[in-house]
């Protein structure tokens, strides 16, 4: 690391270490923000449409129908800016017991992921966001898997570094604060959270994801854990009234200026350039979240209707919710989470494979698999940040 690139920094300072090498220590939260004019026209849109989006959580009747799956989402795309292959597809076969295509431990990391953001959700209850949450977290993002020699749930004792695949900690694009302060930096980190409350709620989101990379408190997963603390803080704030916003799809297709953004915050103390991007990664996906809702739920009402035309059985149109959170199952987990027996669960699939909802992938005659396609598509789409789309010309 060339500690020439941080000299002029106002973020923090890169200082010699007793070992000799250089390393990057964040200066204390908060720091000293202006505010151009396009930033705070920025914020207000980004506000703007999180608030629209929380308000469709709160008049959803039945959340877990959106939830669920964008919960999946932002696993598989927060697991792929790390550089995991596994799908959204892949994630749902393996929850019911099939082989994706991915290797078995990209799913794993996906589905971890996964586990660590209800565990958090389910927290908040009675923890707010705190370094023993953040811990929690990682103890279960790296459960079982690639990275769980890096002391799951405990702060780094060692340094790491950030670079090409193979460089060495003298070579190395970013090295951040040295094992023995991780205590002390993310204590202000802590404070920060708790105790600044005159900081806008997404500059104060923006300020924590970035000092949380800058510090790197753990040997692997800060930049997964880092997004997961997004979600869970926009939620204990009231910002979000449901998980629903996923940055990761659009923070994975502008990854390089996603890093970009966060270095030149180390680099140059340049905070404006990162609010306005994060700002802006906010507003899109919160659009395209409440679009993507309003769209799952007409999905939803156009198979009920079609339904209640075929079947007036209670267990078919409940089969048809479970689907919307798990597209991929078998008939015995159906029977399980319906809590009804083997037969009226068979029935009930037969009922959706005959209107064309579900489709047997396995080609057994036990253990048999059924795929709701059009609600696997539905949420793949939702993927695409509406503000990337091309646009289509009229009348096409």
């Amino acid at each position: 690391m060339d500690p020439k690139e941080f000299e002029n920094s106002t973020a923090g300072q890169a200082r010699r270490t007793p070992q000799g090498y250089w390393a990057f220590v964040p200066a204390a939260l908060p720091p000293r923000v202006t505010y151009s004019g396009a930033l705070v026209h920025g914020l207000s849109e980004a506000g703007h449409a999180l608030g629209a989006l929380s308000e469709i959580g709160r008049f959803v009747p039945n959340a877990n129908l959106l939830i669920t799956p964008y919960l999946s989402l932002e696993a598989v795309h927060s697991s792929r800016i790390e550089g995991t292959q596994a799908s959204l597809s892949d994630l749902f076969f393996t929850e019911a017991g099939e082989p994706g295509r991915a290797q078995a431990a990209d799913v794993n990391e996906v589905a971890n992921y996964l586990k660590a953001m209800r565990h958090g959700l389910a927290r908040l209850r009675d923890l707010p966001l705190s370094n023993r949450l953040v811990r929690e977290l990682h103890a279960r993002l790296l459960e079982g898997v690639r990275g769980e020699y890096a002391t799951p749930g405990e702060f780094r004792r060692s340094q790491n570094w950030i670079g090409r695949p193979g460089v060495s900690l003298e070579n190395a694009d970013y090295v951040p604060p040295p094992p023995e302060q991780i205590a002390q930096l993310m204590s202000n980190w802590e404070r920060f959270l708790h105790e600044v409350r005159d900081v806008p709620l997404l500059i104060q989101c923006a300020i924590m994801h970035y000092q949380f990379e800058a510090i790197h408190p753990f040997l692997d997963g800060n930049g997964r854990v880092g997004r997961l603390l997004v979600s869970l803080f926009f939620c204990e704030r009231g910002a979000l009234s449901q998980p629903l916003l996923y940055l990761s799809p659009y923070l994975e297709l502008h990854r390089d200026e996603y890093y970009a953004r966060l270095f030149a915050v180390s680099r140059e103390g340049d905070w404006e350039g990162w609010f306005d991007f994060f700002a802006g990664a906010v507003r899109v996906q919160a659009r395209t979240g409440s679009v993507r809702c309003r769209e799952m739920l007409e999905l939803r009402e156009r198979l009920r209707a079609e339904l209640r035309d075929r079947s007036q059985s209670p267990t078919a149109a409940a089969l048809l919710d479970l689907l919307f959170e798990r597209p991929v199952v078998k008939i015995s987990e159906a029977a399980e989470r319906l809590q009804v027996t083997y037969g009226p669960a068979a029935k009930a699939m037969d009922v959706l494979a005959e209107m064309g909802v579900v489709r047997e992938v396995t080609g057994q005659r036990r253990h048999r698999v059924f795929c709701a396609q059009a609600i696997v598509d539905a949420i793949e789409d939702a993927a695409v940040p509406l503000d990337e789309q091309p646009q289509r010309p009229p009348g096409s």
